[in-house]
């Protein structure tokens, strides 16, 4: 999407805070022993009170309001009321919806409680990276040198990217041009950042793996070589100098 009029930008503006609201309400809700199924209603009380509907849900007819991703699953993890979260998990959270046809992307990794099993060093490096992604992004520079920047300071920080998650373009529905904002830098995308467009921009910081592969439920995504994955994710407004980030409210940086 490209904002032309100052009425894009509220509604991208409005939708865009109840996605962030969501999630840092998610975040703040979630304890030991709850199941990701009791933690996906609470978050679906929080859109419908907002007016919002589930972006997955609409999409793709998913089957939960949120994607909820436990240790080992990197993305699109399906709200389960067998899954229960224990202290020192690897938590993913990813919340996107559309309000008065605008729609809005963000999610963030956290350890649940006591970091029992080390996972904090990742999710530090996955924040750090989205920052410093985003703080480099403006109208005219290379998609390629976003994911330029994203592997290298990856790999220093001796992790590794996921090659096949990308970041998107986003606006008047959940994936828009540019279809693909990659973690790691590809040579033959000379695509530019556009002043005015919205994207989406994450990150997928890896221990062991590069790739992520659908598990048999058809949804629930994993490394093909295990371990642990970090996502942190903004949704923005391109402009000739810093971008607006919209989902701010979310406090992924905090």
């Amino acid at each position: 999407m490209s904002i032309s009029q100052v009425s894009e930008l509220e509604g991208m503006k409005k939708v865009s805070s109840v996605v962030s609201t969501t999630l840092k309400k998610m975040r703040e809700y979630v304890c030991p022993g709850m199941s990701t199924l009791e933690l996906d209603d609470y978050g679906a009380s929080l859109l419908n009170r907002m007016g919002a509907k589930s972006a997955p849900k609409l999409t793709y007819n998913f089957p939960g309001w949120t994607c909820i991703s436990v240790n080992e699953e990197i993305a699109h993890g399906v709200p389960s009321g067998n899954k229960i979260l224990q202290e020192g998990d690897l938590v993913n959270i990813d919340v996107s919806a559309e309000l008065d046809g605008f729609w809005s992307d963000n999610g963030g990794s956290f350890v649940l409680g006591r970091d029992l099993y080390h996972h904090q060093p990742l999710v530090e490096v996955s924040k750090k990276i989205l920052f410093n992604a985003i703080r480099q992004i403006k109208g005219g520079v290379k998609i390629s040198e976003t994911g330029r920047l994203i592997e290298f300071q990856t790999k220093r920080a001796g992790f590794r990217v996921i090659k096949n998650l990308t970041g998107h373009g986003i606006g008047r529905s959940l994936h828009e041009e540019p279809g693909e904002i990659a973690c790691y830098y590809d040579r033959y995308n000379l695509t530019r950042f556009r002043k005015n467009s919205v994207v989406a921009i994450e990150t997928f910081i890896a221990t062991q793996s590069t790739m992520a592969v659908t598990q048999k439920d058809g949804w629930t995504l994993k490394g093909q070589h295990g371990g642990f994955v970090a996502q942190h994710e903004h949704t923005i407004v391109i402009t000739d100098d810093e971008p607006i980030i919209l989902t701010l409210e979310n406090e992924i940086w905090n």
